[in-house]
């Protein structure tokens, strides 16, 4: 079974990658990989003043620090896993990563960093189980 987790760093999703952990104690065939994604549209306009390079440099510093924790729970656990870091819309970058890897279930945190945003255009985890047609778990 492959298993999609995508991670933002927040409580909620170390949460899940925890409980993936425990799932996977009991079954070694189970592969693993993290996901962090994160929304680019708003830098677009920072790429023209200081380059591509920089604004990929700090995407890419984001996700190693969003990556961390949860590479180490894994780790921890004895638990291999693969790391994808992607730009773009999140919750369809997720969806898209889990229909093209072929993966077999999503685990992710309910609530990540967002939470005054959730309020009023609602959460990733909302948005990705309105638009994946693989399973999805929700950890709380």
């Amino acid at each position: 079974m492959k298993i999609l987790a995508p991670v933002d760093g927040s409580k909620a999703s170390l949460k899940a990658i925890k409980h993936a952990c425990n799932m996977l104690a009991s079954a070694p065939q189970f592969s693993v990989t993290l996901m962090s994604v994160h929304d680019d549209i708003a830098l677009k306009h920072a790429r023209s003043i200081v380059g591509s390079k920089a604004v990929d440099g700090y995407l890419q510093e984001l996700s190693d620090k969003d990556l961390a924790s949860a590479r180490k729970l894994l780790d921890k656990a004895g638990v291999k896993h693969e790391v994808l870091i992607r730009t773009g819309h999140i919750a369809q970058e997720i969806v898209t990563q889990a229909d093209e890897g072929e993966f077999d279930l999503i685990v992710m945190g309910n609530k990540g960093r967002s939470a005054l945003r959730d309020l009023l255009i609602g959460s990733v985890a909302q948005r990705v189980l309105a638009l994946a047609k693989t399973p999805v778990l929700l950890v709380k």
